[in-house]
């Protein structure tokens, strides 16, 4: 096993840096941003243009990384990620901020796409599932841990968007000492919404809606906390939890949908993540426990579904279309995570617990048309569906990391 890892290590130190990094710098500016008093409508912009920058980043980073090769590309994507974090420290301003963030979203996917590269190009057909696993353990963890980093001080000061950018520096320094020979250019990413959307009417809907759902809640969450009162432990608490429900959850709602149809999984999956929302607007729990109990059932709800989708979409598919599909499922993620934090911050400007009234609006559409088209379409039998396999629905999630999935070797050959 040792000599499994050994080759990827260093990746997956980067990856563990620059993740920690994201996590901490992510939750920061919303926590921040409100303290200062910024508007609701500003703060969502933060998450609405970072997404936008990410999803550029993974559609023409491509071509950067090709001109100038990977560890050149990353090391500066590394270094403007770290300049940005430092600025936004010292230039406390929402406009300046929400510009920022696109620069950052765009040199975080192409980061994350050398980096996943990187590991695809040195695993095998016998280490490419180790790997994987390894990579999606690091993904859970460093983002926890760089989000409750920041309980451990003040957020009103410097100190937090310093650490961050260390953090991305630190990134840096395990690939660009790496001797490992550089990976094979980096493929176009290429959007086909009508295939996906004839392969799988449910997938294509239900991607969207829950890309609006999580990219509300992940960059306007902290500011709901803020706006009812909850600490500074509370909230990163609260987050934490959130993308820990939804990583112990995702084994056994994918062996459920394994064994029944995967649309009446997820219509009851996102049915549940919906009334937990709803939950939240009518009783405005001032419990922590109540809160926390509710915020636990919409992340164990809610942070399946992506696998989810992702394996009912690919039931469908041809042999050969598991890395098209899949990585289009994930722009599309991509895009609703531009529009929810919009949608959410325009709304929380009458109340912060709208912000749970857009979640469950998102999630209660998903849950209606998986039983609609349940009724249209038949499923597929149990014993030709795909094997479910966990990925996580945190927006660092880039095409390339498709290629990494031990299901994108064995379909594809």
């Amino acid at each position: 096993m040792r000599s499994n890892i050994l080759p990827v290590l260093s990746l997956l130190l980067g990856t563990a840096f620059l993740l920690a990094g994201n996590g901490l710098h992510g939750l920061l500016l919303p926590m921040r941003g409100s303290a200062e008093g910024f508007s609701p409508t500003s703060l969502g912009l933060l998450g609405t243009s970072w997404a936008t920058g990410f999803v550029l980043g993974c559609i023409f980073s491509q071509r950067l990384v090709r001109r100038i090769g990977h560890v050149r590309a990353f090391s500066a994507f590394s270094a403007m990620i770290a300049i940005i974090a430092l600025l936004t420290g010292l230039l406390v301003d929402p406009v300046i901020w929400i510009v920022l963030r696109v620069v950052t979203g765009f040199a975080i996917a192409a980061s994350f796409m050398i980096i996943e590269s990187w590991l695809n190009e040195r695993a095998t057909n016998e280490t490419r599932g180790l790997i994987f696993s390894l990579y999606m353990t690091v993904t859970y963890i460093a983002i926890v841990a760089g989000q409750m980093s920041i309980v451990l001080g003040d957020i009103s000061q410097t100190t937090f968007f310093i650490i961050a950018g260390i953090l991305y520096c630190l990134a840096l320094l395990p690939t660009a000492m790496s001797t490992a020979s550089s990976p094979a250019p980096l493929k176009e990413v290429k959007l086909d919404l009508k295939m996906i959307y004839r392969n799988s009417p449910v997938s294509f809907v239900a991607m969207l809606l829950i890309g609006i759902a999580n990219g509300a809640f992940g960059t306007l969450a902290p500011v709901f906390g803020a706006d009812v009162g909850l600490s500074t432990i509370t909230i990163a608490t609260m987050m934490s939890i959130t993308i820990f429900s939804g990583a112990v959850m995702q084994l056994p709602a994918g062996r459920m949908s394994d064994r029944i149809d995967r649309r009446y999984v997820l219509a009851g999956l996102a049915a549940v993540a919906g009334l937990s929302g709803l939950a939240i607007v009518v009783v405005m729990p001032s419990d922590i426990a109540v809160l926390f109990g509710l915020i636990s059932l919409y992340g164990a709800m809610s942070y399946t579904l992506y696998s989810i989708i992702v394996a009912h979409a690919n039931d469908y598919a041809a042999n050969d279309q598991f890395v098209t599909v899949s990585g289009g499922l994930l722009l599309l993620y991509g895009i609703g995570t531009i529009v929810g934090p919009l949608i959410s911050g325009v709304a929380m400007a009458y109340s912060p617990y709208l912000l749970f009234a857009v979640t469950a609006v998102a999630h209660l559409g998903v849950a209606g048309y998986a039983i609609i088209r349940s009724r249209i379409r038949a499923a597929i039998p149990a014993d030709e569906r795909e094997n479910f396999a966990s990925i996580p629905s945190a927006r660092a999630a880039t095409p390339e990391s498709i290629n990494l999935d031990p299901r994108a070797s064995t379909t594809e050959n």
